[in-house]
């Protein structure tokens, strides 16, 4: 992936589309609700295209999105990309046969899975979702792609919270966020 900065009135527009809710979903929580972003059709379709950007000229086979906000960008990055979707999901949620990996979030813990035959040993994948935290959540994902064999060429999010430190438990992967606070 290649590093991006966003030009001023880009992440104006994209800040202006996040609302701030806070103790979500518990006290001391303020959480960064991207619905108005979704809601508006500009905005969404210029997020996309800023997640894009680092990707270009990258060869990825796929675009793993996690559960669940993770595919509303996920997917049509994909479609953008020309690549291929795999879905990384909640325990229990998929049909097939699957890896399953624990993580820890800011406010509990959780487990995530993918199907056992989702990725080939060596293909390039860039993992998304909309939040970047803890980093418990990402870090998962990537050691579900190593268990299959992929290569993990990036991580991409539409939002860091950089106090919470999650990029450090990525640090060995490139990481690219639209937005931090």
């Amino acid at each position: 992936m290649n590093p991006q900065s966003l030009p001023p009135n880009v992440t104006a527009q994209l800040q202006a589309h996040i609302r701030d809710i806070p103790d979500f979903p518990q006290p001391g929580i303020l959480f960064r609700d991207i619905t108005p972003l979704l809601g508006d059709a500009a905005t969404l379709r210029l997020t996309i295209d800023q997640l894009a950007v680092p990707l270009q000229g990258v060869p990825v086979d796929y675009i793993v999105g996690i559960e669940s906000r993770g595919f509303l960008f996920g997917m049509p990055l994909a479609y953008r990309l020309g690549t291929g979707f795999v879905p990384v999901r909640k325990a229990g949620k998929l049909p097939h046969t699957t890896l399953a990996a624990d993580y820890t979030l800011e406010y509990g813990t959780n487990v995530l899975e993918v199907h056992a035959d989702a990725v080939q040993p060596g293909q390039r994948v860039v993992i998304v979702d909309d939040l970047l935290a803890t980093g418990g959540t990402a870090a998962a994902t990537v050691a579900l792609m190593r268990q299959l064999g992929a290569q993990v060429v990036g991580l991409a999010f539409v939002i860091e919270l950089a106090a919470l430190g999650g990029r450090i438990k990525l640090a060995n992967y490139p990481v690219h966020a639209l937005l931090t606070y």
